[in-house]
């Protein structure tokens, strides 16, 4: 691979048992109270807590059907967080996502009214029914954590996480999403159908009346995950672990020099350093959730496709042959020994 220079490991201070167990008991109820509203979609609950940990966003894509409003409700409502849900349509303007300002007559004033993206979970569904105009609104939100109506900005909650939803296969009336937007997703999870025991189980709830209700009961609180997004960013990550990543990354943008000829021209661009902060964000908050404080190769094999599958821009040759970004993926990790 490329000589890359030394990277400074940032000062840590080590995680204690007790801390370790306090992380391992929220992530567990929180958990508990998702398994019993959504059956399986193990990889969205993981998906959604590395994310929240991580103090990122994520965006979910699958046919209708698959829970994704259900379980960003659920996990909202486990945590005692502000919910809010934005039903994305070509009609949107910004003033229905951000606020607006408002005149009151009674005293020739104008107020601020916040929009809907002042809350900690903002689920914007379907989002790329929405113009690219409105889609730039979210930009400031997601990146800068703050709104500006009318000059004047306003912070919002925290915590703050957006979770984004599109379908795939319904491509009328829809806008394609620019790649600076995909880019401050920390992840893009893909659902898939259930299997046929999970959605008997699902036919067997409903008919429980188990699922009348979209919100679970709260098992954690906003200190909770706040707790757990500062002890992220104590997981200790090593230098190797750094060079592994910056190494990924770079194969990613120099497909031709490490990858077989036949797999280097589906690549047109490879990840920016978005991608790598996210693999270093979320690495260590897999590794929290596996009981660790520290950061093991494994944690970003295990993430290697939410990272990057919305990071890479594949070729039209690529697009054509229907090529998937996670076999790309797979055979940029194949070309970095692992540490």
């Amino acid at each position: 691979m490329t000589d890359l220079p030394t990277l400074p490991a940032p000062p840590a201070t080590a995680i204690g048992a007790a801390d370790l167990a306090r992380a391992a008991e929220i992530t567990t109820a929180i958990s508990g109270a998702f398994a019993g509203k959504v059956v399986g979609q193990q990889a969205l609950l993981r998906g959604l807590l590395v994310s929240l940990m991580s103090r990122g966003h994520v965006l979910l894509e699958s046919v209708p059907g698959l829970a994704k409003t259900l379980s960003s409700s659920v996990l909202a409502s486990a945590v005692r967080a502000e919910f809010s849900r934005i039903q994305c349509t070509p009609d949107l303007l910004p003033s229905d996502i951000i606020g607006t300002q408002v005149f009151n007559p009674a005293t020739t004033e104008f107020r601020t009214q916040l929009g809907p993206v002042h809350a900690n979970f903002v689920l914007l569904d379907e989002v790329n029914r929405s113009s690219a105009k409105t889609q730039s609104a979210m930009l400031e939100a997601m990146q800068e954590r703050q709104t500006t109506i009318g000059g004047e900005s306003h912070r919002l909650p925290v915590p703050f996480m957006v979770l984004a939803t599109q379908n795939p296969i319904d491509e009328e009336g829809t806008y394609v999403l620019p790649q600076a937007q995909m880019d401050r997703f920390l992840l893009k999870e893909v659902l898939d159908y259930p299997s046929p025991a999970e959605e008997a189980e699902v036919l067997a709830r409903i008919a429980a009346g188990e699922l009348d209700s979209q919100h679970a009961e709260p098992v954690a609180s906003l200190d909770d995950v706040l707790f757990l997004q500062a002890l992220v960013e104590r997981v200790h990550v090593a230098e190797s672990i750094n060079r592994y990543i910056v190494e990924i990354i770079n194969v990613t943008r120099h497909p031709a020099q490490f990858l077989p000829t036949e797999t280097a021209r589906y690549l047109e661009y490879g990840a920016s350093p978005r991608g790598s902060i996210a693999f270093l964000q979320a690495a260590r908050a897999q590794a929290l959730l596996a009981g660790r404080g520290h950061v093991l190769p494994e944690d970003v094999v295990t993430l290697r496709h939410p990272v990057l599958r919305h990071r890479l821009l594949l070729t039209f040759e690529a697009l054509a042959a229907r090529v998937r970004p996670e076999d790309l993926i797979d055979a940029v990790f194949d070309a970095v020994p692992t540490p």
